[in-house]
């Protein structure tokens, strides 16, 4: 916990928080980002299995 409290208490600390937050955004647009593409990617296989057992 030392390490924790040093990083806080000195200005490199904060870049690490800034940095931290920073790749919270970062992951958060991924997440966003695949979790369309998953559901257009699931729309698109949906039709063509239907589009095949339809014929």
């Amino acid at each position: 916990m030392g390490f924790l409290q040093q990083l806080w208490r000195h200005q490199e600390g904060q870049d690490v928080a800034e940095y931290a937050v920073m790749l919270a955004v970062m992951l958060a647009i991924a997440v966003a980002t695949l979790h369309a593409i998953g559901v257009s990617a699931g729309n698109t296989f949906s039709s063509i299995a239907s589009t095949i057992a339809s014929q």
